[in-house]
């Protein structure tokens, strides 16, 4: 065990001072380097014989210049010398009682930029290894396409104690420090079915939407039960090597879920954990552990197949990469990533034109992906027969959504910028150049060089504004291929899903991009891969395509409304309310099940009148409304009284029981 905690903490304060000499002998070997060029600089001004500028011995000869400092005297660089030593032990001392007292992962050469890191990311902020800092999800507002933190629900019954629970580095504990003692673990959101048969032998999400007869009412039960979203990071539930970290504080943690009638769990399964260091190597050892806790409680589990990246996008706190192995691949072949018009590669997830190229270890991305899921159904076949696992949400790009990473805040995007199309690696092009010769225009392959930069606005770009080249002959050309590219790649990965979880529902995740959607372009949802402008829908073929495999849609931000974005973010000219409504519709359309989630954090009324709003529409003349909602996230300021007593009220309409419309 000591072993083990000096491997992760670092070296002892005595290794430290050795350190400490060490860079002062270093520093006193660069100071003797230091007289030599002096003096040779000298030597060079002087043969020169140029130009000499007195104080600063300033010499210029033949076409060159070289720099003399003032020589210190021997006394000036000793007291400097001791300053540093001095520096140097109290940076030693800091260091070593950091690793000591306070368990942070400091390497052995530690300098104040580690320090910096680790105490931010003690605070809750986010910090990436190139440096860049933002807040994590817990302290700012993001826009609805980006990642999103959960919550824990509670019964109508349950009030809120006088103590909140405190945070934790990414969403909240289920439990209060007075009732039980806890590792903090990601809590991802709240997934709530509509009724108790969504977890009866029906396979069809749908038909848990109805009642007995089918028929609905305005208090029918859209909520039967609720689910509660478990991820894993780094010091939470799984850590990096799949190891399940304090069993016994998650058993707690999930007994109070229990008693407050959860349903169940949702966890991702990140690739870049489970096949981390070789290919087919599957490590499913913490998981496994993990659904046996769950199933002791007689909870449910719908589980994510998580290929993407955790970490560089707004409201990630925590890093899981992609697969070692993958990364090395990347290494010598960055084309099997993302890849944007200035070259900037994204490592966040594969680059859709390897899904039939053999780059990954003779492998295709297909096949990867294949070989991951049905690992994992024949890893947990128990869990599939026994009914604990209900569903599996396929990740089909970044953040696990269908969508290209077309605004990364990593390459410096910002709400409410446009985005960049994403379509400038090998694999990819190859594929518009072919696109463009069975069309018979060769010069047509090639990206728009037009289209701004990640944070330009429509009208300030000539293929975007109103009467652009995205109407053009070309334009429409280029994002057909660029929309069906996504298709085809959502189509051949959910193929394959349906194959290995053959019975079990599958569900994949849209995301939200509303602004931009009052212009005639719709630039954002262009970049990200919807060809969805004001004369053209573009959610119908998706639609179509997750009818086919009998896929349910999972969307985001129906609690916004557009009057709150237009007052915060004018210039982005969003309409949410609009988005979600033509979305909704194209799915009801084919007759898929809907579930969706809050994009931001909600604790007023208006809001969750929103929300009911979209999930149990008034006046629709079929009775179409959600199949599930999903709640993010518990928060101290969701447990402060009032805002409990409206979410509890929320609830309890979610349900369909009867709520009096008064203002508590």
């Amino acid at each position: 065990m000591a072993q083990e905690r000096e491997k992760l903490g670092g070296t002892s304060e005595e290794e430290d001072e050795e350190e400490m000499e060490m860079d002062v002998k270093e520093e006193e070997d660069e100071d003797e380097d230091e007289e030599e060029n002096k003096s040779t600089a000298m030597i060079v001004g002087v043969e020169g014989d140029k130009e000499m500028s007195g104080g600063d011995r300033f010499y210029r000869g033949e076409g060159q210049m070289s720099g003399v400092r003032r020589c210190r005297p021997k006394e000036e660089k000793e007291r400097t010398k001791l300053r540093e030593r001095h520096r140097r032990a109290i940076t030693a001392r800091i260091l070593a009682g950091l690793r000591r007292h306070g368990n942070y992962n400091l390497r052995v050469r530690a300098d104040i930029n580690d320090v910096i890191a680790a105490l931010a990311r003690e605070a809750g902020w986010v910090v990436l290894p190139d440096g860049t800092t933002f807040p994590s999800r817990s302290q700012a507002a993001r826009p609805a396409g980006a990642p999103s933190n959960s919550a824990i629900t509670s019964p109508s019954s349950h009030m809120a104690p006088a103590q909140t629970p405190p945070a934790t580095l990414r969403g909240v504990s289920s439990g209060f420090r007075s009732l039980v003692e806890y590792q903090p673990c990601r809590l991802k959101g709240v997934f709530v079915p509509n009724s108790a048969s969504a977890y009866d032998g029906s396979r069809s999400r749908t038909a848990a939407m109805l009642g007995d007869r089918g028929e609905r009412a305005d208090n029918s039960p859209l909520i039967g039960s609720c689910m509660d979203t478990l991820d894993d990071k780094q010091l939470g539930v799984i850590n990096m090597k799949c190891e399940l970290v304090d069993p016994d504080g998650l058993l707690k943690q999930l007994r109070i879920l229990k008693s407050v009638n959860v349903d169940g769990v949702m966890v991702d399964c990140w690739w870049g954990i489970v096949e981390a260091h070789a290919p087919q190597e599957y490590n499913w050892n913490g998981y496994k552990r993990l659904f046996q806790i769950v199933r002791e409680l007689k909870l449910k589990l719908q589980v994510v197949m998580s290929f993407h990246e955790c970490g560089g996008n707004v409201g990630d706190d925590v890093c899981i990469p992609l697969p070692h192995w993958v990364v090395e691949i990347g290494r010598s072949k960055p084309d099997i990533f993302f890849t944007d018009r200035e070259g900037r590669r994204n490592p966040e997830c594969l680059s859709w034109g390897i899904d039939k190229e053999r780059v990954l270890r003779g492998r295709t991305a297909l096949e990867v992906y294949f070989d991951y899921m049905r690992s994992f159904r024949v890893e947990f076949d128990e869990f599939f027969e026994d009914g604990i696992i209900s569903e599996i949400e396929v990740g089909l790009g970044p953040c696990g959504e269908l969508r290209y990473p077309s605004y990364p805040v990593k390459h410096g995007w910002r709400y409410p910028g446009v985005g960049e199309f994403q379509c400038y690696d090998q694999y990819l092009m190859k594929s518009l150049r072919k696109a463009a010769e069975v069309r018979g225009h060769s010069f047509w392959a090639r990206g728009p060089d037009n289209a701004g930069t990640y944070n330009s606005q429509p009208h300030e770009t000539g293929f975007f504004c109103d009467g652009g080249d995205y109407d053009s002959y070309y334009g429409r050309f280029f994002l057909g291929w660029y929309s069906q590219v996504l298709v085809d790649h959502a189509d051949r990965v959910l193929s394959l899903a349906k194959l290995a979880f053959e019975g079990t529902c599958i569900a994949s995740k849209l995301s939200g991009i509303h602004w931009w959607y009052k212009t005639a372009s719709h630039a954002a949802e262009l970049t990200t891969g919807f060809y969805n402008p004001c004369n053209r829908d573009g959610y119908a073929s998706i639609a179509t395509m997750l009818k086919k495999h009998g896929t349910a849609l999972n969307f985001t931000c129906v609690e916004l409304r557009t009057l709150d974005q237009h007052e915060d973010f004018p210039e982005a000219l969003a309409d949410p309310e609009g988005l979600v409504w033509q979305v909704l519709n194209a799915a009801w359309d084919v007759c898929i099940p809907v579930a969706s989630e809050n994009a931001l954090p909600c604790y007023d009324r208006e809001g969750y009148n929103k929300i009911l709003e979209n999930a149990k529409p008034m006046n629709d003349p079929d009775g179409r409304h959600l199949s599930a909602f999903t709640y993010l996230r518990l928060s101290p300021v969701l447990m402060e009284r009032h805002n409990f007593l409206e979410f509890e009220r929320f609830v309890k309409r979610m349900h369909g029981e009867a709520v009096l419309d008064l203002q508590s």
